[in-house]
């Protein structure tokens, strides 16, 4: 039942999805953690920080480590949680993949739905930014005071380098991520 769930799910989320993978984070979430309850919120920040760290697509990369983990969680073998993630990662690129086809033939009515759903890419991506500032990633006031306020300077300052001064993204990654180890090494409470 599982694996119908799965081809179902990603099929749906692929079918939907417009303008990449971090438009697809918030409609992945609200599949796997809110809907289908296949892994806590916790579980999928953490796949959503690992398929940012892999090579490949994003979405696909997200895919693949929930549809693993969502086979695993119910209960079933290893060996068959990696026909999960073949199969979660198959089934969101199957539609899309299958409506590029049907673009590529120079279809007006296709150009002008893909044309108008572009507008969407832009509340999507803030979807998801908005799903990883959650209590998990961020803290909060009243159980860890210093974690908020490490991530809020961590985050201003990524936005601040990022945006104004061009800083290298991979940089910005590998100084946070040294800076994140730090503080959480020599300062237990974070």
């Amino acid at each position: 039942m599982i694996f119908w769930q799965l081809f179902y799910t990603f099929c749906k989320i692929g079918i939907f999805n417009f303008g990449g993978g971090y438009a697809m984070i918030s409609l992945i979430q609200n599949e796997v953690v809110t809907r289908h309850e296949w892994l806590t919120t916790q579980e999928f920040t953490d796949i959503v920080a690992i398929s940012q760290t892999t090579p490949g697509p994003l979405g696909i990369n997200i895919a693949t480590y929930s549809g693993y983990s969502a086979v695993i969680n119910a209960g079933y073998d290893p060996a068959w949680a990696v026909g999960g993630a073949f199969l979660a990662s198959f089934s969101v690129i199957l539609l899309p993949f299958l409506f590029m086809l049907l673009k590529h033939q120079d279809n007006d009515i296709v150009k002008s739905i893909f044309s108008i759903l572009r507008v969407t890419v832009v509340g999507l991506i803030a979807a998801a930014a908005l799903t990883l500032a959650s209590p998990e990633n961020f803290g909060t006031w009243s159980q860890h005071p210093l974690q908020l306020i490490a991530s809020i300077i961590i985050f201003s300052t990524v936005i601040v380098a990022s945006y104004k001064f061009k800083v290298n993204p991979i940089l910005l990654i590998v100084a946070s991520g040294i800076t994140g180890g730090i503080l959480y090494h020599f300062v237990p409470v974070i």
